[in-house]
């Protein structure tokens, strides 16, 4: 880095020009300072992982905060020894963190039950429920969902319950003291209401009467962090929240914060994706895709999830919980086997040399079938898994077609999820993806169009994630949060981004429909093997 140019950001770290994004994402803890600019100054980052302890997955709270404090502790270091100079204070910070799942507390601040994460599935009674009796999908992850079980399985902390939030949630307001939270990720507790940018009042009051019924005296309004949309004032870093972030005090307070988001949300500020008929694809251990509708869908559908942006947009959300996993797993096997015939490279050339190699595969993998179900996939209606290559006797095995039905699979889901979309005449003109399935230039992405029907576009914008999506929203605070979020984005973020996009290609799009035509009826082969493997 050019000695003009360390200068220029080292003045601004001592002048307070920059922004500082925290992530808690499922496998890693994420720090990332941006400049005025918006580029990654400096990250730090932490390794952690979910337990299942008495069969629920959890993080500890203590985890939580070591985890952060190693992430902000190595951004510290990163800045002092790459600019020479202390990072004492930001001009604004965030929090973001995996959406849904359950932190509840008593009246004196008490943590009642384990964190229920996302992954716990024991809310089905629940979420059945709750979908039936106030006419929206209510997902199984959803913070109302694990409430409304508590209440129903009549849990002993359930009288005690004096708030209840999420993991963003709760960071903020240990380092705030607010009680608020960030309209996309208030949508992942309980529907939000487009006009308002809050709570849907009458579906509250209908969850009230469900709980009351019930509990009574237990008034589910009050439970709630308070909604705020993106640019708005969250409170600003007190002492024990610097502390609890850099223990060494270098770290001052006063910093003005965020609203707390969930990941998604940060995700669609990564990839630009927040003005209607856009949208994102992440793909990772699940694949999701983020839809930026132009009106309510007519009808509600256990396919989607209807979410909002950090501006309060209504977003559909098509969830699979199976991503990219499997896929790494065979890469993993190709490389061992590259190993033992004593060939170099790493995982790494192999990954991409099987990536290529798909291009040169028949458009509809040449018969095979494939599903990469490692855990259940409520979107087709299976509570388990089990990762399957299927094929008859006259498909055609080879490398290509093997590696482009493995990459078709990870789609499949997804796929079934949006022609949901497409039936209630959604409309698309693009879609971000990101993620490490797209590393290797043109192969999923080009597979993806075909997959969606729809241009796919990538692009080194989102190389830092959601941490890096939080510190935008966080500078967005620091100006003022007046220009409207697309328009800043537009204007600011993304004005010089490069970017390449692909294009569906009709032979891939044929292709992949015959595909997708054989794999929805081979589910019940999938359901089968879920059955007779234990």
């Amino acid at each position: 880095m050019a000695h003009e140019r360390l200068a220029e950001i080292a003045a601004a770290i001592q002048a307070g020009h920059t922004s500082l994004g925290i992530e808690f994402g499922s496998t890693r803890i994420k720090a990332c300072l941006i400049g005025p600019d918006f580029a990654p100054i400096a990250v730090g980052s932490h390794s952690w992982e979910n337990q299942f302890v008495d069969r629920v997955w959890t993080y500890s709270l203590d985890s939580v905060w070591e985890g952060v404090q190693a992430s902000v502790a190595e951004l510290l270091l990163n800045v002092k020894s790459e600019f020479g100079v202390d990072l004492t204070r930001v001009g604004a910070l965030g929090v973001s963190a995996m959406m849904h799942g359950y932190l509840a507390f008593d009246a004196e601040d008490n943590l009642l039950v384990p964190f229920r994460t996302w992954r716990n599935t024991t809310t089905e009674r629940a979420a059945r429920e709750l979908t039936g009796a106030l006419g929206f999908n209510f997902p199984l992850r959803w913070s109302a969902s694990h409430l409304y079980q508590a209440v129903l399985d009549d849990e002993p902390h359930v009288p005690h319950l004096a708030f209840i939030t999420t993991l963003a949630g709760y960071v903020h307001w240990r380092l705030t003291e607010r009680k608020v939270i960030g309209v996309g990720d208030a949508s992942g507790i309980f529907p939000v209401d487009p006009v308002t940018r809050d709570y849907d009042t009458a579906m509250l009051e209908g969850f009230g009467a469900l709980v009351t019924a019930r509990q009574p005296g237990l008034d589910v309004a009050s439970l709630l962090p308070e909604v705020l949309v993106a640019g708005a004032d969250a409170g600003h870093l007190t002492s024990a929240g610097a502390a609890l972030l850099d223990p060494t005090g270098t770290l001052q307070p006063g910093s003005p914060v965020c609203p707390p988001e969930g990941d998604a949300g940060t995700g669609m500020v990564a990839t630009n994706a927040i003005a209607p008929r856009t949208g994102n694809i992440s793909a990772g251990t699940s694949i999701f895709a983020m839809i930026v509708l132009e009106k309510p869908l007519a009808s509600a559908h256990d396919e989607l999830d209807i979410v909002t942006t950090p501006a309060g947009d209504l977003v559909a959300m098509v969830h699979c919980n199976n991503g990219a996993s499997e896929l790494g797993t065979w890469a993993a096997l190709f490389t061992e086997f590259a190993a033992a015939m004593g060939l170099t490279g790493g995982g790494d050339a192999v990954f991409e040399t099987l990536f290529r190699a798909s291009l040169a595969g028949e458009a509809d993998g040449g018969g095979l079938l494939a599903y990469n179900y490692l855990s259940g996939e409520p979107i087709t209606g299976l509570a388990e898994g089990r990762p399957l290559v299927v094929r008859t006797p006259g498909s055609r095995l080879t490398l290509a077609n093997f590696m482009r039905t493995q990459i078709y699979a990870a789609f499949g889901t997804l796929s079934v999820g949006m022609k949901v979309l497409a039936n209630e005449g959604v409309h698309l003109d693009s879609m971000f993806a990101h993620g490490g399935m797209f590393r290797t230039e043109g192969v999923a992405q080009r597979l993806l169009a075909a997959a969606i029907g729809t241009p796919v576009t990538v692009g080194d914008t989102a190389s830092e994630g959601g941490a890096w999506g939080i510190a935008v929203l966080a500078d967005y605070t620091r100006r003022g949060g007046e220009t409207p979020l697309v328009k800043f984005l537009n204007a600011n973020v993304f004005a010089s981004a490069a970017l390449t996009v692909a294009h569906p290609d009709p032979e891939d799009v044929a292709g992949y429909t015959t595909f997708l035509d054989h794999y929805v009826a081979g589910l019940a082969i999938e359901r089968a093997a879920v059955d007779a493997l234990h």
